[in-house]
């Protein structure tokens, strides 16, 4: 069965409150309701902020505004944050991440993480393959970032490329580890073998007369094959902007 994470903050509490028993993603950034998550709901993952913070700094930088720093006292924080609700078995962490980093720089951050299995390597779409195959090798749940030139959820490039992920670590047909998408509840209509997903969307739009409680159902009941069948990739779109 798919798992999938609605992100928070939720407001108002009330609308919140609609979602109990549901699972939920909460960032480091906006940890305004991990309490309540915990206390109601069925399982959590704890995003590490990066790619929200790397958004924001973006635009920092275009309003010649300082940017905000994830540098080790940054990730120390996290990881004393993400301490106490790991003991809830049920919830699981992020690895922090560089969106744009290299290898080596992911690779580094993945060797400071200090809650093992608890937490999961975030494997960008436009890092070699081989590193995704060795993610899995080393990792039970690993995530899947869009980024670079595949950054666009649902573009044909984007397409390409994860069928040509999904090829090269479903060698059976069967998934070898728990893969959770992220900002990827769209992509559970796709057909890849996602195990998780996890999108903002009823916390955005719940308030353009939408009904939480029937938002979550609607997404709640998109469910993903355990099981990928090889396609065919044509080469030069992987590399299409």
């Amino acid at each position: 069965m798919t798992q999938h994470y609605h992100g928070t903050p939720i407001t108002p509490r009330k609308v919140l409150g609609q979602l109990r028993g549901r699972s939920f993603c909460i960032s480091f950034a906006r940890p305004d309701d991990v309490e309540w998550c915990h206390e109601n709901g069925q399982s959590n993952m704890l995003d590490n902020s990066a790619f929200s913070i790397w958004t924001e700094n973006m635009k920092r930088k275009a309003r010649g505004e300082a940017i905000v720093e994830m540098d080790g006292a940054f990730w120390q924080g996290f990881y004393a944050w993400a301490e106490r609700w790991l003991t809830y078995k049920t919830t699981w962490a992020v690895i922090p991440d560089a969106i744009m980093g290299d290898v080596s720089a992911n690779d580094a951050l993945i060797a400071q993480w200090p809650h093992g299995q608890r937490g999961a390597p975030v494997w960008h779409m436009h890092e070699p393959l081989d590193r995704l195959k060795r993610l899995c090798d080393e990792w039970e749940r690993v995530c899947i970032g869009s980024s670079a030139q595949f950054r666009v959820v649902g573009a044909a490039n984007w397409h390409h490329r994860m069928t040509e992920a999904m090829n090269a670590i479903c060698q059976t047909g069967r998934v070898p580890n728990w893969l959770h998408m992220l900002r990827g509840m769209n992509a559970a209509r796709w057909g890849y073998p996602f195990a998780s997903v996890d999108s903002t969307d009823i916390a955005r739009n719940h308030n353009r007369k939408n009904n939480p409680r029937e938002m979550a159902e609607i997404w709640d009941g998109i469910q993903c094959s355990p099981f990928w069948d090889r396609k065919y990739v044509q080469a030069d779109l992987l590399c299409a902007a």
